[in-house]
């Protein structure tokens, strides 16, 4: 008997317990969702992307070539910039213009085109004049890329198209929403393409010239 009720006594101490610690855990109704920040695919071309120059847009680029002479530099620069002017791309007048074969310099006026879309059923494009202006010294380039502009649509509309100038068109204050974190439309394409060409060109220049 003492034995029965010992038993009913540690059953009831045991389900005390139970009862004062395990609980059924709350079930949460709602699922906790994480924020997907998607990047921005025009991150390249906002601010900055575009540089200006006492109110022009302009782009230099910089290049320390240790070892090599004002008139190494100038050599390969009016090779590569020769070479430039004669690819597919090229319109009539893109050429070398002038030259300072004493100040080591080169101005090379560039027509060419400026390709949006090509397709089977759409070609968009405009033609883009700008121009390139080597200043060489002994161990460093300096190329400055400006007077920048685009003649678009020349053959789709009666009165020859549009002209747009760098400045009123693919410039900061003119491509760009009020908080510039967006490329306007229209202007967008060739601000894009301009940069995309203005990277393609230095790269290449670049690694040319320290070869």
């Amino acid at each position: 008997m003492r034995f029965i009720a010992t038993s009913i006594l540690t059953v009831f101490s045991i389900v005390g317990f139970a009862q004062n610690v395990w609980e059924k855990p709350v079930q949460n109704s709602t699922k906790a969702v994480e924020e997907v920040v998607k990047p921005n695919p025009d991150e390249k071309y906002l601010v900055g992307a575009v540089t200006e120059e006492d109110g022009k847009v302009q782009w230099t680029l910089d290049v320390d070539v240790p070892g090599k002479s004002a008139e190494q530099i100038y050599d390969r620069m009016y090779k590569c910039l020769d070479d430039l002017t004669k690819q597919e791309n090229q319109l009539e007048g893109s050429c070398v213009a002038l030259v300072n074969k004493k100040d080591h310099i080169i101005v090379a006026t560039i027509k060419e085109w400026l390709v949006f879309k090509d397709s089977f059923l759409s070609l968009d494009r405009s033609k883009f004049n700008y121009t390139l202006i080597a200043e060489c010294k002994d161990n460093h380039l300096t190329l400055k890329m400006n007077r920048l502009f685009y003649k678009y649509e020349e053959d789709r509309k009666p009165q020859g198209g549009s002209v747009y100038k760098a400045e009123d068109w693919i410039s900061d204050a003119k491509a760009l929403n009020k908080k510039q974190t967006k490329l306007l439309p229209g202007s967008a394409k060739f601000r894009r393409k301009t940069v995309d060409r203005k990277d393609f060109l230095f790269e290449n220049i670049e690694r040319i010239v320290k070869e």
